[in-house]
């Protein structure tokens, strides 16, 4: 190559502003100590490293707080569900909205279809981001395996939630699969840790195993044992066995009461 060129080339590239990477995000240790509270003022008395709290209710001063002690907050919301009381609520398109979701009053299922419903998932991602949340966890985003009224697939569901996922790791988060144990093993890689109610009740942790593989924790939720000492000492050596990390909680997440396997 000729030297004037060379050195045009050499001069070029050093003009290119900077490509920009993506920020470095928090990965919870396989063994990470952890609360989880949705409901109520939050306790944030307990010798755990991760916290897994409302985004919407959580004042910006307890995230900052916990975190000046050392300790990791994980910001929830519902990915996958309409509720009445959220303030993006008048966000959605009566078209966005599906069939009620169980015994939860005021909660419907979303259609993941909808690019409304992406937008303003996106929107709470960033709202995390700005309260200084470390990673989200993004609820009921097993919506295909389940009547939500609308018409959705495997493949629409893998579709959103890789989304979701993508767009938490664009923002700097780490993000969790809530659930959706039917395509874990598809999902492992696209994401940092998994968060699961009740596999042992259906007898489904083992669809969660690619986790621990990869190194990455599987925080569970017992909803069973809390006034059950016995019982919950046998859950705990099978929890163990598996290496989740396992709570049991009051169903209403409100740090009723706490009884923890490590």
């Amino acid at each position: 190559m000729d030297t004037s060129l060379s050195l045009l080339s050499t001069l070029f590239t050093l003009l290119l502003p900077p490509q920009p990477t993506a920020p470095e995000r928090y990965q919870p240790a396989v063994d990470v100590s952890w609360q989880i509270q949705l409901q109520g003022t939050a306790n944030t008395g307990y010798d755990a490293e991760l916290y897994i709290l409302d985004l919407f209710d959580t004042p910006e001063h307890v995230i900052t707080d916990l975190q000046a002690s050392g300790r990791k907050v994980i910001c929830y919301f519902s990915a996958g569900t309409f509720e009445n009381w959220r303030e993006d609520k008048n966000r959605f398109l009566a078209t966005d909205k599906g069939r009620r979701l169980g015994n939860w009053p005021g909660e419907r299922w979303l259609d993941i279809r909808s690019q409304n419903v992406r937008h303003i998932m996106a929107d709470r991602i960033a709202l995390a981001a700005d309260k200084g949340c470390d990673g989200v966890d993004p609820d009921n985003v097993d919506g295909y395996s389940n009547r939500t009224g609308f018409p959705l697939t495997a493949d629409n569901q893998l579709d959103y939630n890789r989304f979701l996922f993508q767009t938490a790791h664009d923002a700097g988060l780490a993000v969790s699969l809530k659930n959706d144990l039917g395509q874990a093993a598809e999902l492992v890689n696209d994401v940092d840790f998994a968060v699961n109610e009740s596999c042992h009740q259906w007898q489904e942790c083992h669809l969660l195993q690619p986790f621990i593989d990869a190194g990455k924790p599987v925080l569970h939720i017992d909803y069973l044992y809390g006034q059950d000492p016995q019982g919950h000492a046998q859950h705990c050596q099978h929890m163990a066995s598996l290496g989740f990390r396992s709570l049991t909680l009051p169903l209403a997440l409100d740090d009723g009461y706490r009884l923890s396997c490590f």
